[in-house]
């Protein structure tokens, strides 16, 4: 395995690679998908199901996606394609990251834009004291231009970012917008925690009722993980080839994975005992973030005002998760195409515009009507990418970093910036071989029919 990386940018430092990984993860996925999940899943057993997935599964994923990205130091698709000797063919797993990333961004962009429309209205909305209600998001996500307007607007901020480079665009915008992040999540969570009612909420959140535990819930808890963790679309991978030689791979993916569920649980704690609250429904699937939301924070003193702090905090969890999908194609342009990073930048940022154009009018008159499969272009986008490709994705990683590459080439990448081998490098190791491919293959069957699960 090559380890050529002369004059490639990279990150400058652990903090910053670390920074960057977790804005990659941190996200909608946290803000928007996670919460609207756990309501339509049971509580606090998807919760508890999520948990599981991470640390089974998404922990180990992520290992290998580093380990690949940093010793080969290639874009995901030239990675794969050389990190087996002969066995050229594995760069299917970079291009299916690709596919993956412009999927996601089609509906992702869509909702980013939603959210910063919001940041907007709700601004607005403070002098007439009128709280946005669900009539307010139903004319934005089913109008033409106003929804399509936002979205070229956040692909533009987006590619603006990754223009600027690793080290100077996405570096320096992450390691900015993680602790304000998680400085407004704070203040909602006060707020919402000491509303009355407010333990039902957290009961809801923590409290597991394991019969609620099923086939369904297993299949979104595993499939949120990937989303949610940039895992099987390339993006880990690209990043691990930015990272320092002295980072430690386990625990930075550790760190990462602890980092993004903190956020979705003090998500949770922000939404779902305001919800309880106020006597909203929990299950609100994905509009509670706009529809539930507002009308909730609306009936709380000074509700307005923090009502415009959640979506300035959904709107900066956006920007990460966003760069993150867009330098994946980025990455493999500007080093396999020699294209000047700039006009990569906006021309992935274009390509994902023309198919994310049939994810926002598939919610419109537009295209409201046309089904594939039974599903709009939104939806099919979303279950293709979350459902099929990002697990397909992760078992081949697995199988390519645990029975593929060399063992001790793999563990002298995971070992590096330790004085001697650590003691859990081998327990990794035996999960990424046995453990996390059966049970990510098992919950993929049972999404596609295969199997069914109780």
């Amino acid at each position: 395995m090559s380890t050529q990386h002369q004059g490639r940018d990279a990150f400058a430092s652990n903090l910053g690679a670390f920074a960057a990984t977790v804005g990659s993860a941190v996200g909608l996925g946290n803000i928007w998908k996670f919460p609207y999940l756990t309501g339509s899943n049971g509580g606090a057993a998807f919760v508890l199901t999520y948990l599981l997935a991470v640390a089974l599964v998404g922990v180990p994923v992520m290992a290998v996606e580093h380990v690949i990205g940093r010793r080969m130091r290639l874009d995901a698709v030239r990675a794969y394609g050389r990190v087996v000797p002969g066995q050229r063919f594995w760069s299917a797993i970079g291009w299916a990251g690709l596919l993956s990333a412009l999927l996601i961004m089609a509906f992702y962009t869509d909702v980013a834009g939603w959210v910063f429309a919001y940041v907007l209205k709700s601004a607005l909305a403070l002098g007439p004291g009128r709280p946005l209600g669900p009539e307010t998001f139903g004319a934005l996500a089913g109008g033409t231009w106003e929804p399509i307007g936002w979205q070229v607007g956040v692909l533009a901020l987006t590619a603006t970012i990754i223009a600027a480079g690793v080290s100077k665009g996405i570096e320096k915008v992450t390691k900015t917008l993680m602790p304000l992040l998680f400085a407004l999540l704070l203040v909602c969570d006060v707020r919402a925690l000491t509303l009355p009612g407010a333990a039902s909420g957290v009961a809801y959140l923590f409290r597991p009722d394991l019969g609620k535990i099923s086939g369904t819930v297993l299949l979104s808890a595993l499939g949120l993980a990937f989303f949610k963790l940039s895992l099987g679309m390339g993006t880990m991978t690209t990043y691990g080839s930015y990272l320092p030689e002295e980072t430690r791979i386990v625990p930075n993916a550790t760190r990462v994975a602890l980092a993004d569920t903190l956020v979705s649980l003090l998500a949770g704690l922000a939404i779902f005992p305001a919800v309880f609250a106020f006597g909203g429904k929990p299950a609100g699937g994905p509009g509670l973030l706009f529809n539930t939301i507002p009308l909730v924070f609306s009936r709380m003193p000074g509700g307005g005002l923090f009502t415009v702090l959640f979506f300035v905090l959904a709107a900066v969890a956006t920007i990460g998760a966003m760069v993150s999908l867009v330098e994946v194609p980025v990455a493999w342009l500007v080093e396999k195409g020699h294209v000047a990073r700039p006009a990569a930048a906006f021309l992935t940022a274009g390509a994902m515009l023309a198919l994310g154009l049939l994810a926002t009018l598939s919610q419109s008159p537009v295209l409201g009507d046309v089904r594939i499969f039974g599903k709009g272009f939104f939806d099919l986008f979303d279950f293709l990418s979350s459902n099929v490709l990002l697990p397909v994705g992760g078992v081949a990683i697995a199988v390519v970093g645990g029975w593929l590459v060399s063992r001790k080439e793999f563990l002298a990448e995971l070992d590096k910036g330790y004085a001697a081998e650590p003691w859990y490098d081998r327990i990794v190791y035996a999960f990424i071989r046995y453990v996390t491919p059966g049970l990510i293959l098992l919950i993929l069957l049972n999404s596609l029919g295969v199997i069914r699960l109780a």
